[in-house]
Formats: structure tokens, sequence, C-alpha cells
């Protein structure tokens, strides 16, 4: 996130991401055999791989790790908020009876 926290709470960035692999032979071919000149060529696939290199890829492994530690963090939620319930209706419970007796004294 940015001008704030960079992670859920618990758990760092995914650092761990795809590489593509990338065969500049087999393109520096494809790419001769369409015309291109060698030199050129081997130009284009040397900035393609560059570029490429720069790329930061989830993976569908990267996306169901992080899918199974979301689902986690929010079991516990749950269960704090049931536990939350629980005690917002007991303290409701205890204003109602102090009301209660203040209005109608036994």
């Amino acid at each position: 996130m940015r001008g704030g926290r960079s992670d859920i709470q618990g758990y760092g960035r995914l650092t761990a991401m795809a590489t593509v692999t990338f065969d500049m032979l087999k393109f520096v071919e494809k790419l001769k055999a369409a015309g291109v000149p060698d030199a050129q060529a081997k130009a284009m696939s040397e900035a393609f791989r560059d570029a490429q290199g720069e790329l930061e890829i989830a993976t569908k492994r990267d996306l169901k790790e992080l899918e199974l530690k979301i689902e986690a963090r929010l079991e516990g939620l749950r269960g704090e908020l049931t536990l939350i319930k629980w005690m917002l209706g007991l303290l409701l419970g205890g204003v109602l009876a102090l009301i209660l007796k203040i209005f109608l004294p036994v």
C-alpha cells in the first residue's frame, strides 16, 4: 500500500515470483527466418529479455498461497467478531438491567 503499511498484518509481501524462461536462440532464429537481419534480431531478443527480467509475474501458486493466507486471517477475524458480539450482548443486557432497576424499583 502507498503511504501506509505495505503488508497485511502478520504477512509480508509476496517476494517469490515466477521466473519465465526465455530461449534467446529460438527467438533470434524465428526473427531471422522472418527476414529480420541478424544484428537486429539479436538486439531485439536482448531488449525483450531485459524487459522481461523487470516483470514480476504472480503464478497461480502465488495467488493460491495468498488466498489461503487471507482465508486463515478471515477465520481468525470471524472468531473475534463472534466474541465481540457476545460481549456487546452481555454489556447491553447489564445496562438494560440497570435501567430497569432505576425506573422499576422492586
